[in-house]
């Protein structure tokens, strides 16, 4: 973690010297080159709090809340056009000073510190308005916390984010001091002059015209005039460091990761299966699902028999293709000594939500107990990294198998067979007649997300968090995705403000996670060009070719005779939510 600190920070020092930055910079020299001297020092300090605590808790408080995702942006640009007036009549911000000094009380800096308060509420607006420029790094420890228990690690990283950009606009206004102030007779007027462009730069991110400035160049620059950060961002450290964000610190946990990686050599002479550690027992996990009266499990309630454990959310379509097997087994084996427990661990926070897990579970016809582990305490202790993920467990608590990913269904039957058989249980004769969909051979194109996080091979470039018009969707090329009109992108999702979302494709099948928080949405869906067969349709396709979005899930897009390649668009009624595109 203290690496990802200090590569926030420099991340942070390159964001600010990057275009992202440029609508908010006329601003910050503007308000940072007059009133007293302490004022700099305020803006920084209110950037640096407002951008830390909008990076990592006003996406989601604002979702909580159903509040419009551009409320806080609009109120920023407002404080920041009424604070320009002020710098136009300086009485009126000598009085700004003066209550927001009686406000704080005693607090802070006195006399010769004028202008610090005034300053931190400027800094404040600013950093609201800035925030879409958090880049990669932020956006993944943004996007983890969103499903697991907030740290004050997680807090730093931000923090550090701020705090590089916070030094480097500073210093910046520290310049713009030491050109005024030989000017110093001149000053009402280069004041006036400094709120006139702070009137005019917030009426023009009232229009938007910053994010369409920002469009603009990001198309035309360089990628590393757009983005300075991204080889520091995308290098091998920094990428280790966030997988090690995403797995947890649990030292248990990547204790037994190593050992699974390194599949002991210990084997049992009576199943040659090797015991490969003691099993991690249900730690830090809420609701219970098909238990008695929804009681907790742990596995010394469950010694003596076979414990299959199967991390799984429910929106992955890798983990919706285990089920017909998990549950034929369940079927099968649970009177002769099994027992298969789900632990579902959220990949988005709306899988978080226990009426979400438990329709999930009436739509699957799961049986066997599931619990839920939103704050990846059960993860952690396994150390483990994937969904699917399946654990085999004899019948004296040990791990002796493991199994991530699909396929390989009649070696891990066998197992479960040999684990009972082990245990003195007869697991009967025959295996189950489980069968299910598998991906299609030929898939070529790779899960691909939508939020600013994790978004990859997006032909508009790179993408950022924030309300945007990508205008007409660009050419794709295989196996890349594209944006068109408008969106509000956060680090996990994207919205649709009246947006269109464009894929190149290799697969036979195409699904994509979907919301509609409040009411129910259409999308329309579009193959090649043409509004989508019902031949070819997915199962939530109508025959209109029209998708309607009601709860938060996984829903069926594309369902081809054969693996192809195609270019597929949607257009997205506005306030629709988008996550990941999966194939199959």
């Amino acid at each position: 973690m203290l690496l990802l600190v200090l590569f926030g920070f420099i991340a942070g020092a390159a964001t600010a010297l990057s275009p992202c930055v440029l609508p908010v910079l006329p601003v910050a020299l503007s308000a940072g080159s007059t009133g007293g001297r302490r004022r700099p020092l305020g803006i920084i300090a209110g950037l640096t709090v407002s951008f830390t605590f909008a990076t990592v808790a006003l996406v989601y408080v604002i979702d909580a809340l159903g509040l419009p995702d551009g409320l806080l942006r609009d109120v920023a640009i407002a404080v920041l056009i009424f604070f320009g007036v002020s710098l136009m009549v300086p009485s009126l911000s000598a009085r700004i000073e003066a209550l927001v000094s009686r406000l704080v009380g005693g607090a802070g800096p006195r006399g010769e510190g004028e202008g610090f308060w005034s300053g931190t509420l400027i800094g404040a607006s600013l950093g609201l308005v800035y925030a879409p420029c958090a880049g990669p790094i932020l956006a993944g420890v943004i996007t983890v916390s969103a499903s697991q228990e907030f740290t004050t690690g997680r807090l730093l990283v931000a923090l550090s984010y701020g705090l590089g950009s916070a030094l480097v606009l500073y210093l910046l206004m520290l310049g713009g001091r030491r050109v005024i102030d030989p000017l110093k007779r001149k000053v009402p007027q280069i004041q006036a002059a400094m709120g006139a462009v702070m009137i005019i730069f917030g009426i023009g991110m009232f229009a938007n015209l910053d994010l369409r400035f920002q469009n603009a160049i990001a198309a035309d620059l360089p990628s590393f005039l757009v983005n300075p950060s991204e080889s520091l961002e995308s290098s091998d450290s920094a990428q280790d460091a966030l997988a090690d964000v995403r797995t947890g610190g649990s030292e248990e946990g990547q204790k037994l990761a190593a050992k699974v990686r390194a599949a002991s050599e210990d084997e049992n002479p009576d199943s040659g299966l090797p015991v490969i550690a003691d099993a991690p027992d249900f730690t830090n996990t809420q609701q219970w699902f098909n238990t008695p009266n929804g009681r907790s499990l742990s596995l010394d309630d469950l010694k003596g028999r076979v414990v299959l454990v199967d991390f799984w959310t429910y929106t992955c379509i890798n983990c919706i293709r285990t089920q017909p097997y998990l549950k034929a087994w369940d079927e099968k084996y649970r009177s002769k000594g099994l027992t298969i427990v789900g632990v579902h661990t959220p990949e988005f926070p709306f899988e978080r939500d226990a009426g979400n897990v438990e329709d999930a579970i009436e739509r699957a016809g799961i049986e066997y107990p599931v619990v839920q582990d939103n704050e990846y305490g059960t993860w952690d202790a396994y150390g483990n990294q994937y969904w699917p993920a399946a654990y085999f467990i004899d019948a004296q608590g040990r791990v002796r198998f493991t199994h991530f990913g699909e396929g390989d269904y009649e070696e891990k039957e066998q197992v479960i067979r040999d684990l009972l058989a082990e245990a003195g249980r007869s697991p009967g004769q025959g295996v189950s007649d489980a069968s299910g969909m598998s991906i299609t051979a030929g898939t070529t194109t790779p899960e691909s997300y939508l939020g600013s996080a994790r978004a990859d091979r997006f032909v508009n470039g790179f993408i950022q968090s924030g309300r945007r018009d990508y205008g007409r969707a660009p050419a794709l090329e295989p196996d890349t995705l594209a944006y068109g009109g408008t969106w509000q992108v956060t680090p996990d999702k994207a919205v649709s403000r009246g947006g269109q979302l464009n894929l190149n494709f290799k697969s036979r099948r195409v699904y994509l996670v979907l919301r509609s928080p409040g009411k129910s949405r259409k999308v329309d869906v579009l193959l090649d060009g043409e509004p989508i067969r019902q031949t070819v349709a997915g199962s939530d396709v109508d025959s209109g070719g029209v998708v309607d979005v009601t709860t938060q899930r996984l829903y069926s897009l594309v369902d081809l005779p054969e693996v192809g390649r195609h270019e597929l668009s949607l257009q997205l009624e506005p306030g629709t939510e988008g996550y990941a595109f999966t194939f199959g």
